[in-house]
C-alpha cells in the first residue's frame, strides 16, 4: 500500500519551518537544521525503522539557505519527493540535488518580492494610515502587526502547498513560463507608486527663495529710466508649476543615493541633514526640511 502523508503532518511540517526557520541559523549549515526540523514529522510518518529515519533526517540537515517565505516551496517539493522515495520512486541524491538547485532562484525571488517589495509596501501603507489619523496614530502599527504575520503565514502556506502538489517539475514550468517575473514586476511597480505618493505627500522641503523683478519705466521729466512695478516670484512655486514636488523628490533621491551608492548609515544621513540645516540657519538662510509635516 502506497504511503501518503496526512494533512496534519503537512501542517506540522510547515509550522516547524514557518515559526522556527531562523532559530538555528549558523555558518555551517545556514538554515539546514531548521529544514531538518521541518522534515522531522514527515520522516517519522513515512519510515518505520530507526535506520531509515536517521538517514532521512541526516540528508535534510545539510547546508541550505533561502528566503524563508518563498523558500517554503522547497519544503513542499522535498516532502513530495520524500514521499515518493518512501514508495520506492527516486533516490536520496535527487532530493538533495533539487534542494540545492532551488536555493538560488527562491532566494532571489524571495528577496526581491518579499523583502524589497511587500514589506516596504505594507510599511508605507500603515505609515500613511498612522500619519493621517492624528487622534489614533496607533492604528497603523497595530494594522502592520496583524496584517504582516497573518498575511505572511497564509501566503507561505499556499506556496508550501504549491511545492508539495505541483512538485519540482511543476514549479520549474511555472518559473519558465514567465508568470513569476510578471508578478514581481507588477508588485514592484505598485510599491514604487506607493513610495512615490508617500514622498510627495509627507516629505517637505522648500527652498524659501523669492526672486524680485522690477520693470523699468522711462520718466519724461528726468529723461531717465526709473524703477516701476516690482514683482516677486517664489522659486518653490515656480518649480512646482514645472514639476510638482520636485524639491522633496530631489531630497529623497539624494538620501537614496547616499544610502545605496555611498553606503552611508541612516543615522549618518540624519546627522548630515541636521548639520546642514543648522549651518544654513546660522548664516541666515532658513530652508524648510522635514517629514510628515
Amino acid at each position: 500500500m502506497a504511503k501518503t502523508l496526512d494533512k496534519k503532518t503537512l501542517k506540522k511540517s510547515f509550522n516547524n519551518w514557518f515559526f522556527w526557520n531562523g532559530c538555528s541559523q549558523q555558518a555551517e549549515s545556514m538554515l539546514g537544521m531548521a529544514f531538518g526540523q521541518s522534515m522531522a514529522p514527515v520522516i517519522d510518518e513515512l519510515y518505520d525503522s530507526k535506520e531509515d529515519k536517521a538517514a532521512g533526517l541526516k540528508r535534510h540537515i545539510t547546508l541550505f539557505n533561502t528566503e524563508s517565505q518563498v523558500g517554503s516551496v522547497c519544503n513542499g517539493i522535498a516532502i513530495g519527493m520524500e514521499e515518493q522515495l518512501a514508495n520506492g520512486v527516486g533516490t536520496p541524491e535527487s532530493i538533495q540535488e533539487a534542494k540545492v538547485a532551488l536555493i538560488g532562484p527562491t532566494s532571489a525571488i524571495g528577496d526581491s518580492l518579499w523583502v524589497a517589495t511587500i514589506i516596504p509596501l505594507l510599511l508605507t501603507i500603515c505609515l500613511s494610515i498612522s500619519s493621517s489619523l492624528t487622534s489614533t496614530p496607533w492604528v497603523g502599527p497595530l494594522l502592520y502587526l496583524v496584517v504582516y504575520p497573518l498575511g505572511t503565514y497564509l501566503l507561505s502556506w499556499k506556496i508550501f502547498q504549491l511545492g508539495y502538489k505541483a512538485g519540482l517539475e511543476g514549479v520549474q514550468r511555472f518559473m519558465a513560463s514567465g508568470q513569476m517575473d510578471k508578478i514581481i514586476r507588477s508588485v514592484t511597480i505598485l510599491g514604487l507608486l506607493v513610495v512615490g505618493a508617500l514622498t510627495a505627500s509627507f516629505v517637505t522641503c522648500s527652498l524659501n527663495i523669492d526672486i524680485k523683478t522690477a520693470t523699468k519705466v522711462f520718466d519724461e521729466a528726468s529723461q531717465a529710466y526709473i524703477d516701476g512695478s516690482i514683482s516677486v516670484f517664489n522659486l518653490d512655486n515656480l518649480l512646482n508649476n514645472v514639476f510638482p514636488k520636485i524639491v522633496p523628490l530631489a531630497l529623497t533621491l539624494l538620501v537614496y543615493r547616499l544610502y545605496t551608492k555611498k553606503n552611508w548609515k541612516p543615522i549618518v544621513i540624519m546627522l548630515f541633514i541636521l548639520v546642514l540645516a543648522a549651518i544654513l540657519t546660522a548664516i541666515g538662510y532658513i530652508p524648510t526640511v522635514g517629514a510628515f509635516a
